[in-house]
């Protein structure tokens, strides 16, 4: 019965124009802010970790109303996305240096897109498959069934096609054989059985080092991702340079190095402009389980 209302106000949301939509959204991330103690907290103690205290109240504020605001945005453009065209998709999206995969290709090499919660993810995610390759898009099982299924429906629209990460591997491999694309997310909490430790902010963090091991035996190229606006309108699609594996006779340690970089580059990324990032997850809560305590 919730699933069915939810679909009504989702009927009913997509017949306003774009501009209350995105009102609605926004006032909802602004009850999320002020309703939500326990995020907002987390998202204070990212900060004052991530940033060694240095910011101020103002800062890590305005930071953490922007991440509630990007998260209720991400909601709305995975609704948009579900009833959009390919033509009104292209509207929002500017590529930003197309010829890094094009380098890649011409090389008949895989590209493995290493991917952040990092502005519009779901626009970004979708872009890929609308306008370079359809990618594998690698998923964490949600506990809503019905809302995964809605999900994965606006990521799929373009091309894509989800795997949950439960044993996911072997059917990456597959595909990376045949030449096709995979997105991974470099940016989540994981156990301690996965992953190495990396400097991640000036900390030490486990990241899963999946991409750097799949480049490195299949040949493919990891190609980092991500998606930024200055008026959350027009969206830019930014492609960086491949990060390279190298081969030498010393797997892990080039396995290793390979995940590293990929930490810089999201390192990076979030000093540069940091309200992009979505500060209200406990990212270090296993490596850094004391930053969360009270």
């Amino acid at each position: 019965m919730g699933y069915k209302l939810f679909l009504l106000l989702e009927k009913l949301l997509m017949i306003l124009p774009k501009t209350c939509r995105k009102s609605f959204f926004t006032m909802l991330a602004d009850l999320g802010y002020h309703l939500s103690p326990r995020y907002r907290k987390v998202s204070y103690q990212n900060l004052d970790f991530a940033f060694d205290n240095q910011l101020s109240q103002e800062e890590k504020e305005d930071i953490t109303k922007y991440a509630f605001k990007n998260l209720a945005l991400n909601f709305l453009h995975a609704m948009e996305l579900r009833h959009m065209s390919k033509e009104e998709l292209a509207e929002k999206i500017t590529i930003e240096n197309i010829e890094a995969v094009n380098r890649v290709h011409a090389q008949g090499r895989a590209v493995i897109y290493v991917t952040t919660h990092y502005s519009s993810w779901e626009l970004g995610g979708a872009s890929i498959g609308a306008f370079i390759e359809p990618l594998i898009a690698v998923y964490k099982k949600m506990k809503n069934q019905a809302y995964q299924e809605w999900l994965l429906e606006a990521r799929d629209r373009f091309g894509n096609i989800s795997m949950e990460k439960t044993n996911v591997v072997k059917p990456l491999i597959r595909n990376l054989k045949k030449g096709l694309a995979c997105g991974l997310l470099i940016d989540t909490n994981i156990n301690n059985r996965e992953g190495l430790i990396v400097d991640f902010m000036g900390k030490s963090i486990r990241q899963t080092s999946t991409p750097a091991y799949l480049a490195r035996k299949f040949n493919a190229a990891i190609i980092p991702v991500t998606i930024r606006t200055d008026d959350e309108e027009n969206y830019t699609l930014m492609l960086f340079d491949e990060i390279a594996v190298e081969k030498t006779e010393d797997e892990e340690a080039d396995v290793l190095k390979a995940t590293q970089l990929q930490a810089d580059w999201l390192s990076e990324l979030i000093r540069k402009e940091p309200k992009f990032w979505f500060w209200l997850h406990r990212r270090w809560k296993n490596d850094h389980p004391e930053i969360y305590k009270d």
